[in-house]
């Protein structure tokens, strides 16, 4: 399925009941529903680009966040602009805690503001407008800005990717930087997406790499080298692959074809780190990957202006991706 009218980015994450959004270049969010009728929520309006999370727990909540510089709480089937916060600077990242009980955040470092993390509790009592202006935790990331973040394996602690390639934890409360690995990219981080479980995560890079970390070391388990700089990296559930997204930067696309700008979304084995497949279709850079929940289609939105839904079909869940090996659950 193709969905046409998106600027630059699709939300990062299907909701529980398979509802995908989109960013129209009029600045409305539209979505899908199970049945695929397509509707616009009117009161999602947004700046420029913008940055969405849909609350993992109970699909209720989406939280975005804009070049308009806020962040703001939305109810998914209303349309409803439930609450809003501002901030100096435009906000490049938010994510909802596990339990859809808190909201991190991630703003820009410009003009004369250092770049942020700000954690804040949701109230979902009620009809979910009575929330507070003031964040839990506020604090400035030291060294290079920080551009993508979740919550890790606990909720006490922040994962964040940053502009210099470093990957990081910090303790959500006190701000301090509990673990860091300098190395882990050589570029910028451009995602990051956790397990199921959190207690791994894979993160993309300007680089051409796209590795899998131990969330409580942040050691390098697997690296997944290709030959163009990656936008999204998106973890499988239920089998054991990867889908990268990328290709050459969009400057360079009115002078490349599709097999060079390579614009395909790839599949790679995350225990063997092999590429096994890729799936065509977007004719420019592929900017973010989302897989469903169930791990029974992904989407991925491209700088063409199309968000393509791709369900999987019976080959791929009848395939053994190890061989006549049995894998115990």
């Amino acid at each position: 399925m193709e969905l046409f009218g998106l600027s630059i980015w699709i939300v990062r994450a299907f909701s529980l009941n398979f509802q995908i959004f989109e960013r129209n270049n009029h600045a409305n969010v539209l979505f899908c529903d199970p049945l695929w009728h397509r509707s616009t929520l009117h009161n999602f309006i947004f700046s420029d680009w913008t940055t969405a999370y849909i609350s993992p727990a109970t699909s209720r909540f989406l939280v975005s966040g804009s070049a308009d510089n806020t962040m703001r709480l939305w109810d998914i089937q209303t349309g409803k602009c439930l609450y809003r916060w501002e901030f100096p600077t435009a906000v490049k990242r938010v994510t909802f805690s596990e339990d859809d009980d808190q909201v991190v955040c991630v703003t820009e470092q410009r003009m004369g503001h250092q770049g942020a993390i700000r954690v804040f509790d949701i109230n979902r009592d009620g009809d979910g407008t009575d929330q507070s202006k003031e964040p839990l935790s506020f604090f400035n990331p030291t060294g290079s800005k920080a551009v993508v973040c979740a919550f890790a394996h606990i909720p006490s602690l922040i994962l964040t990717g940053h502009e210099s390639g470093k990957v990081a934890l910090f303790d959500a409360k006190t701000g301090e930087e509990v673990l860091c690995n300098e190395r882990a990219h050589l570029d910028v981080v451009t995602d990051l997406q956790m397990s199921t479980d959190r207690t791994y995560f894979i993160t993309s890079s300007k680089d051409k790499t796209a590795r899998i970390y131990d969330t409580r070391t942040l050691m390098v388990i697997k690296t997944f080298q290709t030959e163009t700089p990656l936008n999204s990296a998106a973890l499988a559930p239920n089998k054991p692959y990867i889908l990268l997204g990328g290709g050459q930067d969009a400057m360079s696309v009115t002078t490349t074809s599709l097999r060079q700008g390579k614009f395909e979304t790839r599949f790679w084995h995350k225990i063997f780190e092999e590429e096994v497949g890729r799936v065509k279709g977007h004719f420019g850079p592929v900017n973010t990957i989302a897989v469903s929940p169930k791990g029974d289609c992904y989407a991925s939105g491209g700088e063409d202006g199309f968000v393509r839904v791709h369900h999987f079909d019976e080959s791929y869940f009848r395939a053994k991706p190890y061989g006549d090996l049995e894998i115990e659950e």
